[in-house]
């Protein structure tokens, strides 16, 4: 019983060193070039800017009397982290045609904690995301509620989010084997995703059967959270987003790590 449970702490011990290896290798790409994600914050920008002022002369297109652009403002950040996301397989791609990923895999570190480790650093490439989008919104003068607590758990949301997707698109990456085709098939993805959610219109304004498709849409329950953190203070449904939103992460990091081999075969 002793020698399973010291062999249970250091296998954990392992993964989670493994894990935060792996995150902080690439979080240090980010420190040492930032371009890429200076240049997705342009298109956040854009939906806000244009968008959401022009749409904002509109009365009562969000539910509960709140200005539109305050409706639309969590939707946007939400959408910009799915970008980031649901790209991540090029460099997965990348890695492998140069010859990292193979040397990633020959380590004694489990398969699962390299997958967690990449997750992890598209969940920091998302916190930075939802910094620009926060300074911006602030700047054009979106009210939002920035109480230290609820700040904290849109961040949460954000990595958990982050790490779905990025997995995700590792799976795909895995089936897919080239960076053509993950650019194809994440245009194919992203944007029935972002329409099929609450992120731009609510819910009640969309034709039956697509909110039955928002329904099981995982990008609905992010919006969903952060809108009860930033904007409404209502966190009945809270428990809820935060359940599904992490249903998926585990689904996605488990499915990802069976078919991350399969990448390099």
């Amino acid at each position: 019983m002793r020698s399973t449970a010291i062999f249970g702490g250091s296998y954990i011990s392992k993964f989670a060193t493994s894990a935060l290896t792996i995150a902080e290798m690439e979080a240090r790409k980010i420190r040492h070039d930032s371009t890429e994600l200076w240049m997705r914050s342009i298109q956040p920008a854009l939906w806000l800017l244009i968008f959401g002022e022009v749409f904002n002369t509109i009365r009562g297109l969000a539910p509960g009397g709140i200005p539109y652009i305050e409706f639309i403002a969590p939707g946007v950040l939400a959408q910009s982290v799915l970008f980031i996301s649901i790209f991540y397989g090029i460099l997965i791609v990348w890695e492998r045609d140069f010859g990292i990923l193979t040397k990633l895999l020959s380590t004694p570190s489990p398969r699962s904690s390299i997958v967690v480790g990449k997750a992890l650093a598209a969940g920091v490439r998302g916190i930075f995301q939802a910094i620009v989008i926060f300074a911006l919104a602030l700047i054009i003068g979106v009210n939002l509620r920035l109480d230290p607590l609820d700040v904290t758990g849109v961040f949460i949301v954000v990595v958990l989010f982050a790490m779905c997707f990025a997995s995700l698109s590792m799976v795909l990456a895995s089936l897919l084997k080239t960076r053509d085709r993950m650019m194809g098939i994440g245009q194919a993805i992203t944007m029935p995703l972002f329409f099929a959610s609450n992120a731009i219109y609510p819910v009640t304004l969309m034709p039956i059967w697509l909110q039955y498709v928002a329904v099981v849409n995982p990008l609905s329950y992010v919006v969903d959270a952060m809108r009860s953190m930033l904007l409404t203070g209502d966190y009945a449904k809270l428990p809820v987003d935060i359940f599904a939103l992490l249903l998926s992460t585990l689904v996605m990091v488990s499915i990802a790590s069976i078919a991350l081999k399969r990448l390099i075969e």
